[in-house]
């Protein structure tokens, strides 16, 4: 038997990234230096939202697609934060609606107005209030409308139903801050990681950990739900500080199916899974590199495609849903990549080399659309559906009707688990309480002077009335 060496096949072998023209980029954006781990972007089919720096509160900048090139300095923004935004994340079913949450402890919903800002948006269609420190992610519900989960610095998850305006259920199950939340497919599943070290697969409706799993040898930063395959792959750090990802079973977390070392660099790695191809992309905070891995279902599960390289280092990266890429130029993956250095945000679209122009359904399966399978009521009653798939050959151009109406809102109580959130006043941030600081000193100056000004004119009248007195006529 003559020897032969072994080829895995896979069609996905020879993806390749396309780094947009510098004409297609987005240029001249003030990209926020804040610090806290997360991507500071958002994008879907209609508009791309970057967070922003400024003097003072939070804003964030939204961008139609197509309004491409350099961005203008005076560019409105949405800037109604008291505190630095510190997530944003459109919603899946209604392209113009955006969570925003921030250190001022607060998660609004925005409406974007058709063709995008006009001028400075200050006023959220819905304030949430239900955090006592500062919020630091927000995530939607994939298959359901209006349910929005969020979680905050006092380790509580909070689950809001919008179509209340209100919490309707809190995990507290945490003993330190969330770093990352991941959905399963269908939404059933909530897994988390968190700074007590611990990955957690919680059942969001009744708050109950599922399995646990105390990470010692891999400190785990990030975590992602690897589609229907019941497995999780997390992102962290080894005992000799590398870079590592490590497989799990969502069943059994007591020890990780695989463990693998990515390289000695200290940026935190962020995992993004596409569940129609079955590739995962690791790009590194801090450095211009996206490796690409196909998951298998039998061992080695992790195969090695390739890596594409550049030279600008990343802050964050967003990531165009399925429905918005370029099915005619075999795109299967897209980013927006935030360069803080230039103020640049570069599109990367990962292609795979097809010679045919025509649709090619292999690597365009049904994919989860538009649409929600589930309203707020039935989800949080127990039921479980899996995503109302389309395809990208017909449908993939199509927009979703539904309408966000905010509920009207008067009481100020919030009772979630039988505790009233905002029984007790939250806080107040740093930044915050400095500008309550300055607001009493400017008015005590203005006091001051307007209490000088008063006491000069009493001055000039008692003056006045003395030289009446002493006046010939009165004597």
């Amino acid at each position: 038997m003559s020897w032969r060496p072994q080829y895995r096949s896979s069609k996905f072998r020879n993806v390749y990234g396309k780094v947009a023209s510098r004409e297609h980029c987005f240029d001249g954006i003030p990209i926020t230096k804040n610090v806290h781990d997360n991507h500071f972007c958002a994008v879907n089919a209609r508009f791309l939202a970057i967070v922003t720096e400024s003097a003072g509160g939070g804003s964030f900048l939204v961008i139609p697609l197509e309004q491409t090139g350099r961005i203008e300095p005076n560019y409105p923004k949405i800037c109604g934060h008291q505190g630095n935004v510190l997530d944003i994340k459109w919603n899946p079913f209604i392209e113009n609606i955006i969570a925003s949450c921030s250190e001022d402890t607060s998660v609004r919903i925005w409406e974007i107005p058709e063709g995008g800002l006009k001028r400075n948006m200050t006023e959220a269609v819905l304030e949430l209030y239900g955090h006592s420190r500062r919020v630091g992610l927000v995530e939607w519900h994939p298959t359901t409308n209006n349910i929005l989960f969020s979680a905050g610095y006092d380790y509580k998850v909070l689950i809001w139903n919008l179509d209340i305006g209100e919490p309707v259920k809190m995990i507290d199950c945490h003993t330190d801050v969330i770093l990352c939340m991941s959905f399963n497919t269908d939404g059933s599943l909530l897994a988390t990681t968190c700074k007590d070290k611990k990955l957690r697969v919680v059942e969001p409706r009744s708050g109950r950990v599922l399995q646990e799993a105390s990470c010692k040898n891999h400190r785990v930063n990030r975590v992602v739900f690897l589609g229907s395959t019941k497995r999780l792959l997390t992102t962290g750090v080894s005992r000799w500080n590398t870079r590592q990802i490590a497989l799990w079973d969502q069943e059994d977390l007591s020890m990780p199916l695989i463990e693998e070392e990515i390289d000695g660099l200290s940026g935190l790695l962020f995992p993004f899974y596409d569940a129609d191809t079955h590739m995962l992309y690791l790009a590194g905070k801090g450095d211009g590199n996206i490796r690409y891995y196909e998951i298998g279902s039998e061992k080695p599960y992790l195969s090695y495609l390739m890596e594409f390289r550049s030279p600008a280092p990343q802050k964050g990266l967003g990531v165009m849903p399925k429905h918005g890429l370029d099915v005619s130029a075999c795109e299967v993956f897209r980013f927006y990549k935030l360069v803080t250095l230039k103020g640049l945000i570069e599109p990367i679209s990962m292609i795979v080399p097809r010679r045919s122009e025509t649709y090619q359904e292999d690597i365009y399966p049904m994919t989860p659309g538009t649409e929600p399978a589930l309203t707020p009521d039935e989800w949080l009653s127990g039921v479980n559906r899996d995503p109302i798939l389309m395809s990208l050959k017909e449908g993939y151009k199509r927009t979703s009707k539904i309408v966000f109406k905010a509920p009207a809102k008067e009481k100020r109580s919030v009772v979630v688990n039988g505790i009233d959130l905002l029984e007790n006043v939250p806080p107040r941030t740093e930044n915050e309480l400095l500008r309550m600081f300055f607001r009493q000193q400017d008015e005590i100056r203005r006091l001051k002077d307007e209490l000088s000004q008063k006491d000069i004119r009493i001055r000039q009248l008692q003056l006045e009335l003395k030289n009446l007195r002493n006046s010939p006529k009165n004597n």
